[in-house]
Parts: structure tokens; C-alpha cells; sequence
């Protein structure tokens, strides 16, 4: 079995991407001088050096590499290896300029970034093995090597390309995936519209139509993306586990929904060795620290719970977003402990020195333009050397309270034209139950629907449009067996296809909810509903509203007016031991939180309702112990309530009872057993 972890890295990954190629040799003794100040153990190198590392096609020139690689060794620096195949050299794009991606619209990309891939490309896959096997065989055994970072950010920015050479390989991977043309037309359904093929010949990927094209065909073009993509991925990873046994192979995740939508992180996280992930706060006017954490819970989820490895995030500002505002003074170490809470392994940025020259020049760095006499490196070196303290909780595991359930697939057809409304965001229902979730100091894990979920008391569905219905059984074998879940709208209605499943809404989900739907009726733009239940309460929806009836469910919480006015809102259907609750309109914030609040009592979750707002506390546990991370994100200080007596691992202090935790700061305590 591959090891799972960076080979010699004795304490936790703390450094990041190191581009030397852009420096003088000079620089690199002050750099290597430097992370030995800042308590760096392993940095990223070559991600992005496939010029200089094959000048001209099949010459190679290994020697800048190889005095870096000694010289990074020679003074305790672990190395995460890149192949460098998400920047192929211009001579490649010039020899094989039908490589470079083209748009469904038809244009072709020119050179000139990175990441322009056609990834069905016969010649980028003969170069990419080329170079892959070059490194490994040359570098394989290096005593620096710790890791292998195969390309770079797969599906960004370019997933999908539209040229007659994907053409050719969409059509083989229909036929591996159906068997037959007749097969195609029955899952597309091509029926409709007189769209049926007679020949594989006659089928192209979804390029521009005058109108609305066949949504199943476009679903399953975002799915042969992924799948080629991950093909091109499985080839680097296998010639590196056959020329370099040992040493773990990873390519860096983008799984925020805020960052990438095009990669299937569930089908991905089963193919490398470490999940490993890239976060960037995103400045949007959320609260970043949720969006943070929802990332790193995902991240974990798709590594099956156990540790993964934060690979990239920044010191302080990016350099891509319309408005890229400054990190305060110790959000870089807050933001870098909410991810190890989380399940990270260590804290890598992008980079170690910040570039002159260059689409990147104004991103943050560990080494900002301004040197060492700077916040920002005063803060890298503090930080380098609280993660040293943290050394003793390598390998343990977050501990979640409850699940999420999450399909990659469901989002990418829930996203295609011409649905009830356009206001409808999959990822903004996500964001919000989880937002509902975080502020009732619960831990999330992600889960996919047709998983194992009987660990968890609570399983909430804030969106899945496409359910199997495998995955529908598998909810109601949950609810019966006692679990608690609640479904929001507009979930259950379609199979893996994108067709209707047979009979009323919502499809796969009418059993274990107790209901069926007759009608959506969604809202418009200003469109707001009130809803009343129990006690004379009371809760807002807006965007969408159903005719809903019950089917075994009891009716909670009623429309007290808009288009379904004294109609079921809310309800609960008790089925075998558990619960199902079912939320027909979009609520407000509070109004969530009601009925999260009310389905937290039904599945016994404890929420920790006396915690301060904006206050993380987190446990990690295993052999070594368990341990609890407060994080304080508000500007007020906190008083944080402790299960026991422990230590302050930050500090060496004791603590008991409660644990005072500063604005802005944070606390890791290992709990005394």
C-alpha cells in the first residue's frame, strides 16, 4: 500500500511553494538561511519549470534542480517535487498547436498562461509521461524527496475543450460508459426535439445551439471532462509509483465551492495517495472564516476522514479578485489553525518569496517584496514555530458532529438552463446550512448520498436535484434505522440522467419524506412569504414555494400567505426510529435556524449554544490524545467552557474549567485523559 504520508516529514508541513528559478543562485543561500528561521520543513518545487527543465524537446537539463534539491536536503528542507505538466514550453505549443483547448464557441486558446490543456491531446499525454518519468527516474531516491505534486489546480482554468480530437474521445468514452448508441438515446433522451442518433459518428460534444441544448448531453460532457482530466492525472501517478516506489503522490484540490466547479472531488479523493487542497479567502462580503472552514471539512470528507495536507493558501492578500484586501495581524495564523483543526496536516503557502515579474507579483508571500522587516514575516516565523509545538498531534482525526450530503454531479445539472428559477443556488443553500451549522458550534462532515451515513444523528441535504435511487433508499434505510434528516426544496427530482423520476415530486425522496409535491410555484425577485407555526411563530421564505402534500408527514410550520397560503411549509414524518423534515421555500437566516434547532432536538445533538458567536471550537483525537482548538474570530474576548482539565499547547499553561481565549487569538489544549 502507497504511504499516505510526506516521506521524513517528522513534524507537521509548514512552507510553500518555492519558485527559485525566478531568482539569482544568490538568493537561494538567503532563502535556505531564511526558512530555517521561520522553522520551514518542506516546500513545492518545479510545478511550473517544464522550459527549463526540457529546454527542447527530449533535452533535459537537470543541473540547477539538482544543486537546489541538495541544497534544500543539506539544510533540513523536505521537497513536495512538481511535474510540471499544467505549463507545457512554448516549443510543445508550436509543434502541436491542436493541444491548446477550444471553447465551445469555438475559439481556440492561445499560449501565453497556464493550464491551457486539451487533455484529450495524444501528443500533451506522450510529453507529460516524458517528463514525469524523466524526474522520477532521476530524482526517485533523492534523500530530499518527500512528495510528489503531480500538475497543478486540475480543472482550473480550463475542465472542459470542444475540438474534433475530443469529439473522437467523447465518443469512445460513450461507448465504454453505454455499450451502444440505443443506450446513449435512452439516457439522453433524445426523443425530444428529434435530437436521436442513429451512429457515434453523428455525436459531438455540446457546442453552441441556437437555443437550450440537450441537457443529459451536457451532463455528461461535464462528466467525460473530469474523467479525462483524472485519466491524464492516473497516468503521471502511475509511472511515479513504478519509478519511485514509497514516495506519496498528490495533486492540489480546489474543493471550495467558491473555487472550483468542474472536478468530481469524490471520485478524485480515492486516487491519491494524500488529499491535499488550495484555499483562498474569497471577498464576496461572506464571512470568510466559514467558508474557510466549510472547505476544510470538505477536504477532509473527501479524504474519508483521516488527515490531508493544506497545500496552498496565503499570507495575506491575492492578487485575482476584483477587491484584495490585506490579512489583519494574526488572521494568517488563525486562518492556518483552522484548517490543522480541521484535519490539515500543516499550514503550505503560495509562495515562499513574493515574484517581481509576472501575473502573480502583487499575491502575497511568505517573504513579501519588503523583507524580513515586515508584519508579515514576523508573523511566518511565530507561526512556523507554534506549529513545531503542534508536532504531537500528527495523525489524529477531526471529530465531526454531523453530515452533509453533497454530489459534485447534482450540482453541475442542477446548474445547466432553463430550471423553475434562476435565483436557485446550489451552492448558496450549501453555504447557508452550513453557515446554520458553524453557528451552532457543530462540526460537518460531507458525505455522498449513496454512503455509509449511519455514524451521524443529523444528516441535513441542503440541495441535491439529481438523486439515484439508490441514494434515496439508502435516506430511508438511514431515517428508519433512526436518524434525523432534513431536505431542502427542489432535491430528489431527477435520476442520474437528468430525468424526471417517474411520478410526483420529489422523486426519489417522496417515501422517507411522507409527501408529494404538486406544484412548484416560485417566487418573484421581491417576493417574500411569511410562515407560521407553532405558538403563534413565525419565519420567512423567499425565492420558491411548493403545493405540498402530505403523505404520512404531519404539516409543522404553514404558508400564511403567497401562491400555496395555507399549505405545508414545514414538515416532519416520523418513519421507523427517525425523523425526516422537509423545508419547501428558501428561509432566512433565522428561520433556519429554527427548524435546524428543532431537528438538532430530534436527533439529541447537542449544540453548544454557549459559545460566543464567531468562536470555533473544534476536537482532533487519536493515540496521541485529544484535543481541543478554540478559535476566537470576533473582536471580543471569550471564555471557552473545557470538558476537563488539560494543557495549553501554545503556551505550556494549564487550563481547566473554562479557557480565556483573546480577540483574534487562538488556543489548542490537549485534554488531560
Amino acid at each position: 500500500m502507497p504511504q499516505t504520508t510526506p516521506k521524513g516529514l517528522h513534524r507537521l508541513a509548514f512552507g510553500g511553494d518555492y519558485n527559485p528559478e525566478q531568482w539569482p543562485e544568490s538568493v537561494w543561500q538567503e532563502d535556505v538561511r531564511l526558512m530555517q528561521e521561520a522553522g520551514v520543513t518542506m516546500v513545492s518545487v518545479g510545478i511550473f519549470s517544464w522550459a527549463l527543465l526540457e529546454p527542447e524537446p527530449g533535452r533535459y537539463d537537470f543541473g540547477w534542480l539538482d544543486r537546489l534539491l541538495d541544497l534544500l536536503h543539506a539544510h533540513g528542507v523536505r521537497v513536495d517535487l512538481g511535474t510540471p505538466t499544467v505549463a507545457p514550453p512554448a516549443w510543445f505549443y508550436r509543434a502541436h498547436p491542436e493541444a491548446l483547448p477550444v471553447t465551445a464557441e469555438g475559439v481556440r486558446h492561445s499560449y501565453g498562461s497556464r493550464g491551457a490543456i486539451c487533455h484529450s491531446s495524444s501528443a500533451y499525454r506522450a510529453a507529460a509521461a516524458g517528463i514525469t518519468t524523466e524526474l522520477a527516474r532521476r530524482y526517485g531516491t533523492h534523500p530530499a524527496l518527500a512528495l510528489w505534486h503531480v500538475h497543478n489546480e486540475y480543472g482550473v482554468p480550463v475542465s472542459a475543450c470542444y475540438c474534433d480530437g475530443c469529439a473522437a474521445h467523447f465518443r469512445r468514452w460513450l461507448d465504454r460508459t453505454y455499450g451502444s448508441v440505443e443506450a446513449v438515446n435512452e439516457a439522453w433522451g433524445t426523443a425530444f426535439w428529434g435530437q436521436r442518433y442513429s451512429s457515434y459518428e453523428e455525436i459531438d460534444p455540446p457546442r453552441v445551439t441556437p437555443t437550450v441544448g440537450n441537457p443529459a448531453q451536457q451532463l455528461d460532457y461535464r462528466r467525460f471532462a473530469d474523467a479525462t482530466i483524472l485519466e491524464n492525472f492516473r497516468m503521471e501517478r502511475d509511472i511515479l509509483h513504478g519509478l519511485a516506489p514509497g514516495i506519496p503522490v498528490t495533486t492540489n484540490f480546489m474543493t471550495a465551492l467558491s473555487q472550483c466547479d468542474s472536478i468530481d472531488y469524490w471520485a478524485w479523493g480515492r486516487e491519491v495517495d494524500l488529499v491535499t487542497n488550495d484555499h483562498y479567502l474569497i471577498t464576496d462580503g461572506r464571512r470568510t472564516h466559514v467558508n474557510l472552514a466549510m472547505a476544510a471539512d470538505l477536504t477532509r470528507s473527501v479524504a474519508g476522514g483521516a488527515p490531508w495536507l493544506l497545500l496552498e493558501h496565503s499570507t495575506s492578500g491575492v492578487n485575482w479578485q476584483a477587491r484584495n484586501p490585506a490579512k489583519r495581524p494574526g488572521e494568517m495564523a488563525r486562518n492556518s489553525f483552522a484548517h490543522v483543526a480541521r484535519g490539515s496536516e500543516g499550514a503550505m503557502f503560495f509562495q515562499w518569496r513574493q515574484s517581481r515579474r509576472g501575473a502573480e507579483k502583487f499575491h502575497s508571500a511568505m517573504v513579501p517584496h519588503g523583507g524580513t522587516d515586515t508584519r508579515i514575516w514576523r508573523e511566518v516565523v511565530a507561526l512556523g514555530a507554534d506549529l513545531e509545538a503542534l508536532t504531537e498531534l500528527r495523525g489524529t482525526r477531526t471529530v465531526p458532529d454531523v453530515a452533509m450530503l453533497w454530489d459534485w454531479h447534482s450540482w453541475w445539472a442542477q446548474n445547466l438552463e432553463w430550471r423553475p428559477n434562476g435565483a436557485h443556488d446550489a451552492r448558496e443553500r450549501a453555504d447557508s446550512f452550513y453557515e446554520t451549522l458553524y453557528d451552532r458550534h457543530l462540526t460537518v462532515d460531507f458525505a455522498h448520498p449513496e454512503s455509509d451515513l449511519s455514524a451521524y444523528p443529523l444528516v441535513v441535504v441542503p440541495t441535491l436535484y439529481l438523486m439515484t435511487e439508490a441514494a434515496g433508499q439508502n435516506l430511508r434505510e438511514y431515517v428508519e434505522n433512526g436518524g434525523t434528516l432534513v431536505v431542502s426544496y427542489f432535491s430528489g427530482i431527477v435520476d442520474e440522467h437528468d430525468a424526471v423520476h417517474p411520478g410526483a415530486y420529489p422523486g426519489a425522496l417522496r417515501d422517507v419524506l411522507g409527501l408529494t409535491v404538486d406544484e412548484w410555484s416560485p417566487l418573484l425577485d421581491d417576493q417574500r412569504v411569511t410562515i407560521a407555526g407553532p405558538g403563534g411563530a413565525s419565519l420567512t421564505g423567499d425565492v420558491w414555494t411548493e403545493f405540498v402534500r402530505p403523505r404520512g408527514a404531519e404539516t409543522v410550520w404553514t404558508y400564511a400567505d403567497g401562491p400555496a397560503a395555507g399549505g405545508p411549509a414545514v414538515t416532519r414524518h416520523r418513519l421507523g426510529r427517525g425523523t425526516a423534515w422537509y423545508v419547501s421555500t428558501r428561509l432566512d437566516a433565522a428561520s433556519l435556524d429554527t427548524i435546524v434547532a428543532a431537528a438538532c432536538e430530534d436527533a439529541g445533538v447537542a449544540t453548544r449554544s454557549a459559545l460566543p458567536h464567531d468562536v470555533e471550537v473544534v476536537r482532533r483525537a487519536g493515540e496521541n490524545g485529544h484535543y481541543v482548538f478554540a478559535l476566537n474570530h470576533s473582536a471580543e474576548d471569550a471564555e471557552v467552557p473545557l470538558d476537563g482539565s488539560g494543557t495549553e499547547l501554545l503556551g505550556g499553561t494549564p487550563a481547566e474549567g473554562r479557557l480565556t481565549v483573546p480577540a483574534g487569538a487562538v488556543r489548542v489544549v490537549r485534554l488531560t485523559p
